[in-house]
């Protein structure tokens, strides 16, 4: 591969090693917000129960295979997973309709409030620490975000 120079002379090997380095910093940043923020709700979540109630949001109805999938853990691991999810009320786990042997997953209410007051509140801090920057570097940011979203979702 040819890097191709940027027009402030950053490649975009540079550029993929910047990103390679900054974003586990913030996912690190997350997972500790995440984890503080709760503990002050009536439901703790520990960062998989996170990630999972996150996934069923987002795929309403996901099958075992696909959140085991999405965790990068196995089947029996993710099914484990569900079930402490299902004791605190907060994912309901029912069969699918058409084949007995799979499972439909879904956030309860009780799922969806939790999800929202972990997120709300983890923005809010994210919010705090952008607050110190100049406009101009939270428009680079935006943008940035924008492009990487449009170039992954690809």
């Amino acid at each position: 591969m040819n890097p191709k120079p940027a027009a402030t002379g950053i490649t975009s090997d540079q550029c993929a090693a910047k990103l390679m380095e900054t974003i586990p910093t913030i996912m690190q940043f997350f997972r500790a917000e995440m984890r503080r923020n709760a503990s002050t709700l009536p439901v703790s979540l520990s960062i998989p129960q996170f990630r999972t109630l996150a996934f069923l949001d987002r795929h309403p109805g996901a099958s075992l295979s696909q959140l085991a999938e999405h965790l990068g853990v196995s089947r029996p691991t993710a099914s484990n997973l569900t079930d402490r999810l299902v004791q605190k009320n907060l994912v309901s786990r029912t069969e699918h309709p058409q084949e007995r042997r799979h499972v439909v997953l879904t956030l309860t209410e009780a799922g969806k409030y939790n999800l929202q007051q972990t997120r709300t509140m983890t923005s809010a801090k994210v919010a705090e620490l952008l607050a110190t920057l100049p406009e101009e570097q939270l428009i680079s940011v935006v943008d940035g975000l924008a492009v990487l979203s449009k170039l992954f979702l690809e």
